[in-house]
């Protein structure tokens, strides 16, 4: 059975898998849940993803609920595509799986407040609460600095080549220029967000293309 992907492109974690899927060239069939409409929360849905959040993936009788989890096995079932975008030695597989949990664990939550306050605030006519905006940005600015320096030495996030780790770390600012990021003294992330923009995967998946 092909891969069937739940998702809502306007989604940071969405964004991440189908633009992974369409690098990795996996054949799969994405099935639209309104991320907006609460899609994810009604009973059907909920019967593959008790937590009510998207993505999620259903493979034969698998199913994985976490949108790191699917980019790893999709590359893992995609033969030497997959294996460019998440090596096989465990070295590599190491490094890339401590930026997945660094994304999942510190930098998607410190951006989502950008996301909330300049993006979604905005568009439900309400004002950004610039106390809280004050308040994320020393810790939004260590993450960055972490990031920035790592960059500084490789092109992608741990060498020449995109991996699943420069989609994760890139989804929690898929709407950097709305979000209005601080990234003023921050030179090498700012252009491997550059870079990650111009990744025609990446590109093709947005939903603010």
């Amino acid at each position: 059975m092909v891969l069937q992907l739940y998702a809502d492109p306007i989604t940071i974690n969405c964004h991440k898998v189908l633009a992974a899927l369409d690098h990795i060239g996996v054949d799969y069939k994405m099935i639209y849940v309104d991320y907006l409409a609460q899609q994810q929360k009604l009973p059907g849905y909920l019967r593959i993803n008790p937590n009510g959040t998207i993505p999620a993936a259903v493979h034969d009788d698998l199913i994985i609920t976490e949108s790191n989890a699917i980019m790893q096995y999709a590359a893992d079932i995609s033969g030497n595509k997959g294996a460019e975008v998440y090596p096989k030695d465990l070295k590599q597989r190491a490094i890339i799986n401590s930026w997945l949990f660094w994304e999942a664990f510190g930098w998607a939550r410190s951006n989502y407040v950008y996301l909330v306050q300049n993006v979604l605030k905005p568009r439900r006519a309400e004002l950004p609460d610039e106390a809280a905006l004050a308040r994320e940005q020393p810790r939004w600015l260590a993450l960055a600095n972490v990031l920035n320096n790592q960059l500084g030495k490789t092109k992608y996030m741990i060498g020449d080549t995109v991996t699943i780790a420069d989609f994760a770390v890139m989804a929690p600012m898929h709407v950097h220029t709305l979000q209005k990021l601080p990234l003023d003294g921050l030179p090498h992330l700012q252009r491997w967000i550059a870079d990650m923009d111009s990744v025609p995967a990446w590109r093709s998946t947005s939903a603010f293309s």
